[in-house]
C-alpha cells in the first residue's frame, strides 16, 4: 500500500545540516532493511514562499503565505510503498523529524 508522510515542524531548523542528512541517511537504511520503498521524496521551500488559491463564487483569490497559521508548516513529503498503516506507522516514527514535529500518514488514493 502506498502511503504519503507529510513532514511538518516549525521552521527555526533545530536541526544542523549535517544532523539532517545523518538523520536521513539512517531513515532511509532502516526503510530498505525492512523493504519499504521510498517511491519520492523532497523537501519544501519555507512557507513563507507559498501561495495559496482559493476559487468562490466564480472569483480566485489568492494570498501569500500558508493555509493556517500554525506552528509546525509542511516542509516536505515522502511517498513510501509498504505492507500497511503499522509498518507506515512505524517507519514515520523513525524519521528524523518526528523527534520534535509531526509526521502525517495519508494513504494515497488508488481506485
Amino acid at each position: 500500500m502506498k502511503y504519503t508522510l507529510l513532514i511538518c515542524d516549525d521552521e527555526s531548523g533545530r536541526m544542523g545540516p549535517e544532523e539532517v542528512v545523518r538523520g536521513h541517511i539512517a531513515w532511509t537504511q532502516y526503510m530498505e532493511s525492512r523493504g519499504v520503498v521510498l517511491l519520492r521524496a523532497a523537501r519544501l521551500r519555507s512557507s513563507s514562499d507559498a501561495t495559496t488559491v482559493r476559487a468562490r463564487d466564480g472569483e480566485v483569490l489568492i494570498s501569500d503565505g500558508p493555509f493556517a497559521e500554525t506552528k509546525e508548516q509542511i516542509g516536505g513529503f515522502a511517498l513510501i510503498e509498504c505492507a500497511d498503516l503499522d509498518e507506515a506507522v512505524d517507519v514515520a516514527s523513525r524519521h528524523p523529524f518526528a523527534a520534535h514535529g509531526v509526521i502525517e500518514i495519508r494513504p494515497v488514493w488508488e481506485p
